[in-house]
């Protein structure tokens, strides 16, 4: 269990600051909404009915991508999940910001400008040097209180995560609380029963990993996605490489193949391959073929096929708890999201303790009907829930728990 301090403890009418994660798909320069800004909006909105004075820090993309860009659409949505107004201030430590968070009344929000668009943001470092960050010392001397909620950006030392929590009391809000306490019970806490996990995606690199650090506590893996065919391929099949126009597999082939051949070895009857696997046929509808029938890839492979789907269905329900990192298949597109939607009806249809990682497979869930209530948790964190799963340490989390000992 964690040792922070949570917003339970936050003491009354504090202008505090409010780290948060609204990083967000952009279309024609505006943001989307999705499941971060319900999140964060509760802990926002239990700060604000509660009579705090609400500055919130969030950022968006990074310098140079196509998605950097202001947070002034993010105030806009965030306001509708909170269900009162959000000022917008587009500036992050200046003049203009620091007279709008000292003329904050009770209950009121603020959000400032994407902190990655001040310079002492972003370069990685102690939190002790970015405690010493202007950006840092200055926004901290107009607050009683620092608030971080933003789980998935955790495994990082960016200022806005780390140098606050040396400067000023420092506390969880909600979703920190729950995703640290959700993801990190595959390393901590103990099942009755069998422990499966579902691995799939396309960041092969970071799963493997994930896989090599669990052997000992998962029972059965579910492979799907890029690393499902690259284990088929250390299996000996002619799958798990690129074709012309695509760079999903070779390199993280070379990066991983001594690891996943030694993880299949040391492993192999713990871990299910896919037996048959979907793909476009030419009428352009989904196709399958077995993968003992593949001679030569020469087609993309986009989902599980049916009967892999049914083969992962019982493990599933034999399980005492199930972990899902990725998905199984290219699930936008509904003619290959048969494997994904397959073992996520059975995780819901059976009554173990479940958590959905990552963004993109927990959007599954909205697009396909099924509903969160189903699932212990649905993590909203990428990069921080795989440091969870293998027990790495989260920067943003330590200083939170070296905070607590200190209030």
């Amino acid at each position: 269990m964690p040792t922070f301090d949570t917003i339970d403890d936050l003491p009354a009418d504090s202008r505090v600051l409010v780290r948060l994660d609204l990083n967000s798909p952009i279309e024609d320069g505006e943001p989307q909404d999705n499941r971060r800004f319900d999140r964060h909006a509760e802990t926002v909105r239990e700060l604000a009915d509660a009579g705090h004075r609400v500055v919130c820090l969030a950022h968006q993309g990074r310098p140079g991508r196509d998605d950097f860009t202001t947070l002034a659409g993010h105030a806009a949505i965030l306001a509708e999940h909170v269900g009162r107004d959000v000022a917008f201030v587009a500036d992050t430590y200046g003049e203009e910001a620091l007279a709008a968070v000292d003329a904050l009344d009770a209950g009121e929000v603020l959000l400032l400008e994407n902190t990655r668009m001040c310079d002492d943001e972003l370069p990685e470092a102690s939190p002790e040097e970015k405690a010493e960050t202007e950006f840092v010392r200055t926004l901290a001397s107009h607050a009683d209180a620092y608030v971080n909620d933003a789980y998935s950006a955790a495994h990082r030392k960016h200022a806005s995560l780390v140098g606050f929590p040396l400067v000023l009391p420092a506390y969880a809000g909600r979703v920190m609380e729950t995703e640290y306490e959700a993801n990190t019970a595959i390393a901590t806490r103990e099942f009755d029963g069998p422990m499966t996990m579902v691995v799939g995606g396309t960041k092969a690199t970071d799963v493997i990993g994930v896989m090599d650090a669990l052997d000992d506590r998962v029972d059965r893996f579910l492979l799907g996605g890029v690393a499902g065919e690259l284990f088929l391929r250390a299996a000996g099949h002619p799958v798990g490489h690129d074709l012309e126009g695509t760079d999903l597999f070779d390199e993280q082939w070379e990066q991983n193949r001594e690891l996943i051949e030694s993880v299949l070895d040391e492993r192999g009857d713990a871990i299910r391959l896919a037996t048959d696997l979907a793909y476009e046929g030419a009428d352009g509808e989904r196709a399958e073929v077995a993968v003992d029938e593949i001679d030569e890839k020469d087609t993309g492979y986009l989902d599980v096929g049916s009967e892999t789907v049914a083969a992962y269905e019982p493990p599933i329900r034999e399980s005492d708890a199930v972990f899902v990192k990725g998905a199984l298949g290219v699930f936008e597109d509904e003619r290959f999201a048969d494997g994904t939607v397959g073992v996520l009806e059975a995780i819901a249809e059976t009554d173990c303790f479940s958590v959905v990682g990552g963004g993109d497979t927990s959007r599954a869930i909205e697009m396909y009907g099924l509903s969160e209530d189903d699932f212990s948790h649905v993590s909203i964190a990428g990069g921080a829930y795989i440091r969870a799963l293998t027990g790495e340490p989260l920067p943003a989390v330590e200083v939170l728990e070296e905070a607590a000992g200190r209030q």
